[in-house]
């Protein structure tokens, strides 16, 4: 899944655009709910995003000879970069959302939310 993640990432244009909020609260009809779906799934993209990198320099910790240190630090430094270039979880959580490929169940969870605020 990590990889998968990482090259939808490369292809997110790393600007962010204006959007309209008509489009964005279509599928939830509620801009709120639209915004808190996009937040939850950006949150777990950072997540991904962040243990996938640190799994990819952490092959290079094991590293014991001076001369080999230097070469592997070139390769840690350019994984890191490789990473900063992405674009940020929120643009690609957006994307996703727009593109309508995440699945979400949040009409259901704030509807028993109030079901039980109701009966208090």
């Amino acid at each position: 899944m990590s990889s998968n993640l990482f090259t939808k990432a490369q292809r997110v244009d790393r600007d962010a655009q204006a959007r309209q909020i008509e489009s964005l609260s279509e599928p939830t009809d509620n801009i709120y709910k639209a915004i808190n779906i996009i937040a939850t799934r950006s949150r777990q993209i950072a997540v991904d995003l962040k243990h996938e990198l640190n799994d990819k320099l952490e092959e290079f910790s094991h590293v014991v000879e001076p001369l080999e240190e230097i070469v592997e630090n070139k390769e840690q430094i350019e994984i890191s970069k490789n990473y900063e270039k992405l674009a940020s979880p929120t643009l690609i959580a957006t994307d996703e959302y727009t593109s309508e490929e995440l699945e979400h169940e949040f009409g259901e969870y704030v509807e028993l939310q109030e079901k039980r605020y109701h009966d208090i």
